[in-house]
């Protein structure tokens, strides 16, 4: 059996329901998930989320990052995520997440591979926090099906473009979900 859809995400974390989210509203998306859609590895992080705190920032950070991954990083992808940072934080905080402050502004402590504070967070669950707000708010959204206790056994695809998933329900039921767009947020 064929299941049809302008986009399927194989993935329920926080990088799955963010693309959701930011996908027109009048694409279908089936989004597919293993367990249950709290039991994601993003659920449980309990650290923080890096953002440029300003300019004079940019050069610490982007040393930081490259250092962390022994200097492999993508260059433009590190820049990208540095400068898109703020821009992430006001989404999470619209979408309903709240971090900790201090005063109005956000608390902002230091983590891992950080030279300076750089990581703001919401105690010591904030993968909870965004992923449950995220969650929430996809839950709402009409052009979205949520699968749960469903994996993903393989891409479909011709000629070297990805047309899909094969999925097998949690019936135990296999199916094709044949896709204009396949997103591996796994």
């Amino acid at each position: 059996m064929n299941k049809k859809a302008d986009v399927v995400i194989v993935g329920t974390g926080v990088a799955g329901l963010f693309s959701a989210l930011n996908l027109p509203d009048d694409k279908e998306i089936i989004m597919i998930t293993k367990s249950d859609a709290e039991s994601s590895d993003s659920f449980l992080a309990q650290g923080g989320i890096c953002v440029l705190r300003d300019e004079q920032d940019y050069d610490s950070y982007f040393e930081d990052t490259m250092r962390a991954g022994h200097y492999e990083n993508r260059k433009e992808s590190v820049d990208i995520m540095i400068r898109s940072s703020g821009k992430i934080i006001e989404d999470l905080v619209g979408y309903g997440v709240e971090f900790e402050k201090d005063g109005e502004a956000f608390a902002y402590t230091r983590e891992g591979a950080h030279s300076s504070n750089r990581i703001i967070f919401h105690e010591d669950v904030t993968g909870k926090e965004i992923t449950s707000h995220l969650l929430e708010r996809v839950r709402e959204l009409p052009n979205v099906t949520l699968l749960e206790n469903t994996r993903m056994l393989d891409i479909i695809t011709k000629d070297n473009e990805c047309l899909g998933a094969v999925i097998r329900l949690e019936s135990g039921l296999i199916e094709n979900v044949i896709a204009d767009a396949t997103v591996l947020a796994a």
